[in-house]
């Protein structure tokens, strides 16, 4: 392969090499597309090795006549680059001939993530290749450190909402719950997902769920802000519709909160019913001893965060052998589909005769295919705890009565 012709050849070469490389977000796949560049304009044969976390140097890409590239790393010789950083020599192929091998690091913004190799079977790069080699490798560090802290920051808003959300709050013994926090895919930006228990006076247990608009690392810390301040609203003891109300009002008042939506259920055993309020949020669904299923007509308010308020009390009562499902709409939304037909495929599903939460939740997850969800699924399910009927008190140990004269 000649030099690249005149200023107007490195230039198609550079933009085709801004254009083609780092397309994907993906470091490993910006690897393979800085191979295939490579191939197409300079080289025989190309490689990169990437430095990976936890597994040192690994090749992740290859492309071209692959029997001439090196194995091992590239010898210390300069060649001719003032930082040294470039490395060029030549090898032997197998069929005896010669393979001129030139090698760069793949660095961005101080970082440097591996190695570039280049080689050609009959003649050696000139200093334009070089150039040329250096730029597409530059570029491509770029996308590969972009890449990178964008998958720390994920990883860190997964583990703060896992954190989050992995254990609610312990609800009253009287009433029994379980849960399920389901993240959507490896590369997917975490959502704001969420739900809580709050045990409130009397025996009675609020249950919530709610779900901050966006994702990343900011929706994550929102859905906390969210979390801690209904606690704090929670213990004033104020119906379902009142706290979101104050909610609403709060995180309005703060102007840098995303909006969410929100439903709230108050369980109060004793009685026998169930406090509903709903700010944005698609309706729980209750599922009876039988295993029926059904949707609850809550009174829809606005999200929480926009001032409106406005939220609606709704009371139902609640029985014994009645499994409450508060959900996420990552559970039934599907891409192209109208959402009342995903409620009514989740209404539709029939749980088995006297399931417990935990396998209400296990099965609703699994008929309608949660972990391939293409939102974050979030799950709550509760049910009332039955008390046990009080011993019958032990009669007194009195002793026998002997008959007088004997």
């Amino acid at each position: 392969m000649s030099e690249p012709n005149g200023l107007e050849g490195r230039l198609r070469a550079a933009e085709e090499a801004l254009e083609r490389i780092g397309t994907s977000g993906d470091e490993r796949e910006t690897c393979r597309e800085l191979a295939g560049f490579l191939l197409r304009t300079l080289c025989d044969a190309a490689a990169v090795n990437l430095v990976v976390r936890g597994s040192g140097v690994s090749r992740v890409a290859e492309a071209g006549a692959t029997g001439l590239l090196p194995g091992g790393p590239p010898p210390g010789v300069p060649a001719g680059d003032p930082d040294r950083s470039v490395r060029a020599w030549t090898g032997r192929t197998a069929g005896g001939g010669s393979a001129y091998v030139l090698a760069v690091p793949l660095t961005g913004r101080g970082e440097v993530y591996g190695t570039v190799l280049a080689v050609r079977a009959l003649e050696g790069f000139g200093r334009h290749e070089t150039a040329a080699l250096l730029f597409a490798a530059r570029i491509a560090g770029l996308h590969v450190g972009h890449a990178r802290r964008l998958a720390a920051t994920e990883r860190t808003a997964l583990e703060l909402q896992r954190a989050l959300v992995a254990e609610p709050g312990r609800p009253h013994p009287n009433v029994e719950i379980a849960s399920r926090y389901l993240p959507a895919g490896a590369r997917a930006l975490v959502g704001g997902d969420w739900f809580e228990t709050v045990r409130l006076h009397f025996g009675r247990t609020l249950l919530v769920i709610g779900d901050v608009m966006g994702h990343g690392l900011d929706a994550a810390v929102d859905m906390n802000a969210y979390r801690s301040t209904l606690r704090e609203v929670a213990a004033t003891d104020l119906a379902p519709h009142r706290v979101l109300g104050r909610l609403d009002a709060l995180a309005a008042a703060d102007g840098t909160r995303r909006p969410a939506t929100c439903l709230l259920v108050r369980i109060d055993p004793a009685r026998g019913k169930a406090d509903f309020a709903n700010a944005g949020h698609l309706p729980p669904a209750v599922f009876t001893g039988d295993g029926r299923g059904e949707l609850l007509d809550v009174p829809v308010g606005p999200p929480l965060g926009t001032g409106f308020g406005g939220y609606e009390a709704y009371t139902r009562p609640i029985a014994a052998d009645h499994t409450l499902v508060l959900y996420t709409d990552g559970l039934v939304e599907r891409r192209g589909e109208d959402i009342d037909v995903s409620l009514a495929r989740l209404a539709a599903l029939r749980m088995p005769a006297g399931a417990e939460p935990a396998g209400v939740v296990d099965a609703v997850c699994r008929d309608l295919d949660a972990p391939h969800a293409e939102d974050d699924v979030a799950v709550l399910a509760a049910r009332l705890r039955p008390r046990p009927a009080p011993a019958a008190p032990a009669a007194p140990d009195v002793p026998p009565v002997t008959p007088a004269g004997e």
